[in-house]
């Protein structure tokens, strides 16, 4: 049995099977998602529906799924006077940002369920983590989208807001913990500075950051094995 992560998969559904091939994914093997499936790439819910039929799928939640939340379930109603009224301001401006950052495809795939289907989509997203503690070949690991805010030693991860897990991208300079390894994704390697290796895992000060922009034009999807060390990529994504 062995811990694979994936991080930031953002729709590209040809790239994370051909990943899953090149890894050899068991099923007694245990397969870590740290967020993002969702938006930007072309095919986000066909993403989702594949992730939901494998039992060994841990799914940890990004920015991008807390911001489907926000509005999925709106779009479930049917559009009418009535429920354009309940149009509230707060919910126009989730819908204004999540069109922003990339929900068009999530949208168009979404609205092609069955009302049955939309509402198993709902209720998946709402079981994922916010994040995930295991050990692997002797060593901690502490995998989360995006990083921990506002990081400071004394502080419980259960006192780390939902904000600063999801958005607050990690600084790779400094080293949070000496005995566990902080696992993130949200922050693609290509725009880490001083990154000598762009479009790759990074690994600085106890972090490995898998996010390879898989949605960038030359991207990639990445995954890494935390029990041997060992990196896995797809294809570099065609512009």
């Amino acid at each position: 049995m062995a811990a694979y992560v994936i991080s930031d998969i953002h729709g590209e559904y040809e790239l994370f099977l051909e990943l899953l091939e090149k890894i050899g994914l068991k099923e007694t093997d245990q397969l870590y998602i740290l967020g993002d499936v969702l938006d930007r790439g072309p095919h986000p819910i066909k993403t989702l529906l594949k992730l939901m039929q494998m039992p060994n799928c841990i799914c940890i939640a990004g920015n991008h799924e807390l911001m489907a939340l926000e509005c999925l379930e709106f779009l479930m109603k049917e559009i009418t006077e009535e429920s354009l009224e309940e149009l509230e301001k707060t919910m126009l401006e989730h819908l204004i940002a999540w069109q922003y950052n990339g929900s068009q495809t999530t949208i168009e795939e979404f609205k092609k369920l069955s009302r049955e289907e939309k509402q198993n989509v709902i209720d998946f997203i709402k079981d994922f983590s916010v994040y995930e503690e295991l050990t692997a070949a002797g060593r901690d690991y502490l995998l989360v989208h995006a990083g921990l805010g506002n990081y400071a030693p004394e502080k419980e991860l259960e006192d780390y807001s939902i904000e600063e897990l999801i958005w607050t991208r990690t600084d790779y300079e400094q080293t949070y913990y000496e005995d566990i390894y902080l696992v993130t994704g949200h922050t693609p390697t290509q725009t880490i500075e001083g990154n000598p290796n762009p479009g790759f895992i990074y690994r600085k000060n106890r972090h490995i950051a898998i996010d390879c922009g898989a949605c960038f034009p030359e991207g990639r999807l990445a995954a890494i094995c935390l029990d041997t060390g060992q990196e896995f990529y797809s294809r570099q994504k065609e512009d």
